[in-house]
């Protein structure tokens, strides 16, 4: 499942700002303006107000893998096709300052890149060479965030399927590996096929499916208080 380090740019592409050689200057200005500060603050809310975040970060925590916003968060310009990414290399949370505008939408994003962060402190996953790994955690972040809620969908005009979330889970893990890896969509459909159903029933460390926000606070509050328990005994 290796492809040729020269031939595959792992989706940096995406991410312009992370190849600081390549940077543009005049970018990087007109980001900070206008939308750097924007994005800092919509980050602060969603960590300090999302039960969704906050479950996530205790969990990373006790795990041994604390996270800092100014150390694990970047707010960088993008491709316009994406809202962010996990860059494993550095262990960081990119957040597309240019195409984030709501705070619904950071929240969301900030979820599901946290899931990829947590998955990457738990589970030691090989994001570049396992595609296994990385559909994993894509089915995983689809499933658990948010992003296929059935408000979400409606706001796509998708509905209510038999299944549809299974499939909204699938459908968003497939195109997300499609727009990191140079590989086949038959090929990876394949590799989702293989690890979805195991990957799918993995609901650490919600528990269950948070389906709305909800579902979150309860699974936040549960967790707090099993924490606080095992800490007493």
């Amino acid at each position: 499942m290796e492809q040729p380090k020269q031939e595959e740019d792992y989706g940096y592409g995406l991410f312009p700002e992370r190849n600081k050689a390549k940077r543009n200057n005049d970018s990087i200005a007109s980001s900070v303006f206008s939308f750097h500060h924007k994005c800092r603050l919509m980050l602060q809310y969603a960590v300090d107000a999302s039960p969704y975040a906050k479950l996530l970060l205790s969990a990373m925590k006790n795990s041994g893998c604390q996270v800092f916003n100014d150390r694990h968060f970047a707010c960088e310009d993008c491709d316009g096709t994406v809202s962010g990414g996990f860059d494993a290399t550095s262990s960081q949370i990119v957040l597309c300052q240019n195409n984030i505008r709501q705070q619904s939408h950071m929240t969301r994003v900030v979820t599901h890149e946290l899931i990829h962060a947590f998955d990457h402190c738990r589970a030691h996953v090989d994001w570049f060479n396992n595609y296994r790994h990385l559909a994993c955690s894509e089915i995983r972040a689809a499933n658990l965030s948010g992003d296929c809620t059935f408000s979400n969908e409606v706001s796509r005009f998708h509905f209510g399927l038999k299944k549809h979330h299974q499939e909204c889970v699938r459908s968003r893990a497939l195109r997300s590996i499609l727009a990191v890896r140079k590989i086949s969509k038959e090929e990876a459909e394949k590799i989702v096929d293989e690890v979805f159903d195991s990957c799918f029933n993995d609901h650490a460390p919600f528990g269950r499916i948070p389906h709305s926000k909800t579902d979150a606070k309860f699974a936040y509050k549960h967790y707090e208080s099993r924490d606080r328990y095992s800490a007493n005994i």
